[in-house]
């Protein structure tokens, strides 16, 4: 993988700014307007000129209920009045956010763009990473779960054999004494 540039941002920082949301990894306009240093509401004009550039799988609208659980989960402001937002907002796809640095122009948008979508194959990795830990962990707990009892059977097997033997009563002879 590619050496991600320090100056642009720290990596945990754009982490951070990815949601989740329909199962899909997404950011927002307003995330992605203050990274590209460009206003959300001239982001969301270039994108609108361009909307064939931007599929359902690049980029969603949020619902209302979706916008309003954001405001509440991460402080966006409110929904009317003064400072609030007046459209629902755009969450972009890992393909989104590169495809937005095509409609805004700018050399920023490049290179943040780039910078934004290593992210998002850097978590994929990590994701991929800690399945196949995950896997490896259930697979020694089986196998230790196995051990354990083979050890148990062991010892309940030795403790048998440690007992002095049982003492019999000794058996009457049979048949007639030999002098």
């Amino acid at each position: 993988m590619a050496k991600i540039p320090k100056s642009l941002m720290p990596l945990d920082a754009i982490e951070r700014k990815i949601l989740l949301i329909r199962g899909q990894k997404v950011m927002l306009d307003t995330t992605l307007a203050q990274m590209y240093q460009v206003d959300t509401g001239a982001l969301n004009r270039a994108v609108r000129r361009n909307r064939e550039r931007f599929p359902e799988d690049f980029m969603i609208r949020l619902t209302e209920k979706e916008a309003e659980s954001l405001r509440c989960q991460i402080g966006i402001s409110k929904r009317k009045g003064r400072g609030g937002p007046r459209y629902r907002p755009f969450a972009f796809t890992e393909h989104g956010v590169a495809m937005i640095s095509a409609v805004l122009r700018s050399t920023r948008a490049v290179q943040m763009s780039i910078f934004i979508v290593r992210v998002f194959v850097h978590m994929r990795e990590v994701l991929a990473n800690n399945k196949e830990l995950a896997h490896k962990v259930q697979t020694l707990e089986r196998e230790q779960q196995e051990q354990g009892s083979a050890i148990v059977e062991m010892y309940t097997l030795i403790r048998r054999l440690m007992q002095p033997p049982r003492t019999r009563k000794p058996q009457r002879r049979i048949g007639f004494p030999i002098p």
